[in-house]
């Protein structure tokens, strides 16, 4: 059930009622084909490659921030601080490494999915193990952690039931996009983006005037650093409690990255967007942007988790027990918003959930046709390829309806716990394709060790050495993979046929991408210096 919330007045209804009919009006006119034409597999799952860098950059935050990181990260910033900003500071340069180093070699080969680069070069059997892992993942981890957080919230505005908003959220989601595709989802994102900031930066306002009092939210900001001084370090010390999720210095040194690359570089449900792209230039371009929007995101997400701490302690929240259930910190905030700006508010989380729902069903559904369905049937016509991808979404949605509650009822953290899942096997995705796209010499044989060892490594060092940090652990299987993988590629034939050439690609990128990847970097060199 949800927490008895104080509803939503006529006002806020008004709002949210406005947001939704812009997002179906707009999903719905997107999705329309013109007058003869079929709509094909390339439409559905990669917008027919025709994406400008706006739509890219836009999409990629509206799939990547979703309940996980506005409810997740704002209830860590009300136990850490900034630091756990790391997972979006660091994000930011990752974005520009891929964009310089990865997609030039993707898009170059013309590849719609990532198992398909896995097939281009290691074979079938290692694309298809990624294809029922990544199908697995979305869907079980991704997925349902989304819907549950994102029902937790809205139980707590609305007062209704959480399974109920979980309906109404996974229902909206499929309304919108299950016609147009990626298409669909990709250009509703561009709202999506400017509600969800709207949004965030209307509720930092609110919580930093209320810290502030008469003075507003500069006032309120001061006091926090001055007050709560520990909350605004980015790198944690030894007897810090959460030290073993953001292991100081290690949270800059160690698995983070592997995570962040496993993430941004490898990861279907944000790379499709990239893969969509009208021309290198917009892909590159598009990345930048994102990477802007991730440095701008702590600001509306960990911020109102800090300013939490003291209204708590004011007694501003009401009864709900913070200490214990972090993830309650923004459905808290959300009640004490007035009139209009909770509407906005609400419709913020709202966008964030259905934009990623949308993009990971449509994810789902691409690695499923194109991967494992369509080389087990094939010569199909691509109206059928589409419905199996529509009817792939709608059932995926469904099993993760079904394991939401079950999986994470009983989590402190749903941040923490995708995380957790995902890190085991992370390093191995990301030794895999590092050694795919710049060694040669790399096997199949290597790619299946190193894919297994990520598992087994994880699993060993988990109950082995149970207070190794998660992120130092990532990091040392990382290693380990990278080991393993070179010792298992040299003792087995080379497959000299299927490396990349990476004299045939050119690396070079445009004077505008170079200076926003310089004032990027420049800001994040200035965020840590002003935060260390």
């Amino acid at each position: 059930m949800g927490d008895g919330g104080f509803g939503l007045s006529a006002t806020d209804v008004i709002v949210m009622a406005g947001y939704a009919l812009v997002i179906l009006g707009l999903g719905w006119w997107v999705s329309r084909q013109p007058a003869g034409h079929t709509q094909t597999s390339a439409d559905y799952f990669l917008a027919g490659r025709a994406l400008p860098w706006w739509a890219i950059g836009a999409s990629l935050i509206a799939a990547n921030i979703s309940a996980e990181q506005i409810i997740g990260q704002s209830g860590q910033g009300f136990v850490v601080g900034l630091a756990i900003a790391a997972y979006e500071w660091q994000a930011a340069l990752v974005l520009l490494i891929v964009a310089k180093f990865f997609l030039p070699i993707f898009l170059a080969r013309g590849i719609s999915t990532m198992p398909q680069f896995l097939d281009q070069r290691f074979g079938g059997g290692v694309k298809t193990l990624m294809s029922v892992y990544w199908i697995v993942l979305y869907t079980a981890v991704n997925l349902t952690t989304v819907l549950w957080l994102g029902g937790l919230a809205a139980g707590t505005l609305t007062g209704l039931p959480v399974m109920v908003c979980m309906l109404g959220l996974a229902g909206f989601a499929i309304l919108y996009s299950l016609g147009g595709g990626l298409k669909a989802v990709a250009l509703t994102d561009l709202v999506q983006v400017v509600v969800l900031v709207l949004g965030g930066l209307g509720l930092t306002w609110l919580s930093l005037t209320l810290v502030g009092g008469d003075g507003g939210a500069g006032a309120g900001l001061s006091r926090l650093m001055g007050e709560l001084p520990g909350h605004f370090r980015m790198i944690l010390s030894e007897d810090h409690p959460a030290y073993v999720n953001l292991p100081g210095i290690w949270t800059l040194l160690g698995g983070l990255w592997v995570l962040h690359f496993s993430y941004w570089g490898f990861n279907q449900y944000i790379i499709q967007r990239a893969l969509g792209a009208s021309s290198i230039a917009e892909a590159q371009q598009g990345l930048v942007f994102a990477a802007f929007l991730k440095l701008l995101i702590p600001v509306f997400v960990v911020l109102p988790g800090i300013a939490a701490v003291v209204l708590a302690a004011e007694g501003k929240l009401g009864d709900v027990d913070l200490a214990t259930r972090p993830d309650g910190v923004y459905g808290a905030l959300m009640v004490l918003a007035p009139e209009g700006l909770r509407g906005l508010v609400f419709a913020a989380l709202v966008a964030a959930i259905v934009s990623s729902l949308a993009s990971m069903v449509n994810s789902i559904a691409t690695i499923f046709t194109l991967d494992l369905y369509r080389p087990a049937r094939p010569n199909r016509t691509e109206t059928h390829y589409v419905r199996i991808g529509q009817l792939t979404a709608l059932v995926a949605m469904g099993i993760a309806l079904a394991l939401a509650e079950p999986f994470l009822s009983g989590a402190a953290s749903g941040f923490q716990a995708i995380q957790e899942y995902t890190g085991f096997i992370a390093p191995g995705v990301v030794a895999v394709f590092l050694f795919g796209l710049f060694w040669q010499r790399a096997t199949t044989e290597g790619a299946v060790v190193m894919l297994v060892a990520s598992v087994g490594l994880n699993l060993a060092l988990k109950f082995g050495l149970p207070d190794l940090p998660f992120i130092i652990r990532i990091w040392v299987v990382f290693l380990g993979c990278l080991l393993a993988g070179a010792v298992a590629s040299v003792m087995t034939r080379a497959e000299p046929a299927r490396g990349v050439d990476l004299s045939a690609i050119s690396f070079r990128t445009s004077p505008a991408f170079n200076l926003g990847a310089l004032a990027v970097t420049g800001a994040l060199v200035g965020l840590y210096a002003l935060f260390w």
